[in-house]
């Protein structure tokens, strides 16, 4: 079982640099720190819940569907550190409406 990590020098939600490969992200940018994936764990897309999303009818039920956020699960490690001892697991977001990466989850 996985805990997702917030506070304790991990800024999650924090915007991310990306470089993207032909299956999804394949670095990122911490600030000065870069991450190399070694696997894809999984992706999904994520919509906001109900109770979060604008009035019914501005924009309709395609226009819900289409504001989600892409979610890629990666194994990555730090540049230049050993993949067997320093590995993390990171869920990475595109926000298409906002044009931006962000690291939603760090787990343990």
């Amino acid at each position: 079982m996985s805990r997702v990590l917030s506070g304790v020098g991990e800024r999650v939600g924090e915007e991310v640099q990306v470089e993207r490969g032909p299956l999804g992200p394949a670095q990122f940018w911490r600030g000065q720190s870069r991450y190399v994936v070694g696997e894809l764990l999984d992706s999904w897309v994520e919509t906001a819940p109900w109770w979060q999303r604008g009035a019914a009818g501005a924009g309709g039920a395609s226009a819900e569907l289409v504001a989600g956020r892409q979610v890629w699960r990666v194994e990555a490690v730090r540049a230049g550190r050993s993949r067997m001892s320093f590995a993390g697991v990171f869920d990475l977001s595109w926000e298409s409406a906002d044009n931006r990466w962000s690291l939603v989850r760090v787990h343990d």
